[in-house]
């Protein structure tokens, strides 16, 4: 019964993954997901409590950073905008993330959810490149930038027409580099 229960859990996050990924949380219902999982709607709330839980936890991001040890000092910065570019544009693109800085916006699940991963994955991205120094304030300010950068390209529309991939990795690439390895105030 439990490996039942397991197996019913599973289908219902990855149906929700797969449901907010195309159509975004507000215009995603809990009988969509249900359906897709070919389960009863009220075991939504019985695993998850509502659609809000079931979003967490379907949205569970791994930012993947690259390793970067091998990449010049100066250059990391760069590096970390390409990365973001690479997942939100390239052959595999990251729908979940994108789903989630848009709901960020009016949902507060979905902001607590990005809060979580900035402080868990970004956090210790800084400590292994700049150090233990205020790691939480450099993190947070990177956070500015990159969902700035995603905010502005999938919520508001700007194209490359506005600011072109290379232009952006190359001057948000600077102020994350700037906020990684310069003395904070």
């Amino acid at each position: 019964m439990a490996r039942d229960a397991q197996a019913t859990r599973e289908r219902l996050i990855a149906a929700g993954r797969k449901a907010f990924s195309d159509r975004g949380f507000e215009r995603t219902t809990v009988r969509e997901i249900a359906a897709e999982a070919g389960v009863n709607p009220a075991l939504i709330n019985r695993y998850f409590g509502g659609k809000e839980q079931l979003f967490a936890e379907a949205v569970s991001i791994d930012l993947a950073f690259p390793n970067l040890s091998g990449v010049a000092r100066d250059r990391i910065g760069h590096a970390l905008v390409e990365h973001f570019f690479r997942r939100w544009e390239g052959d595999a693109q990251d729908d979940l993330l994108r789903v989630l800085i848009r709901t960020a916006a009016t949902n507060e699940e979905a902001a607590s959810r990005i809060r979580a991963v900035l402080a868990e994955q970004v956090g210790l991205m800084v400590a292994r490149v700049a150090g233990p120094a205020r790691v939480r304030e450099r993190a947070s300010l990177i956070a500015t930038q990159i969902l700035g950068l995603a905010y502005a390209r999938y919520v508001i529309g700007l194209s490359d027409g506005d600011v072109t991939p290379q232009t952006a990795i190359a001057m948000i690439g600077g102020t994350v580099q700037r906020y990684l390895f310069d003395e904070l105030p």
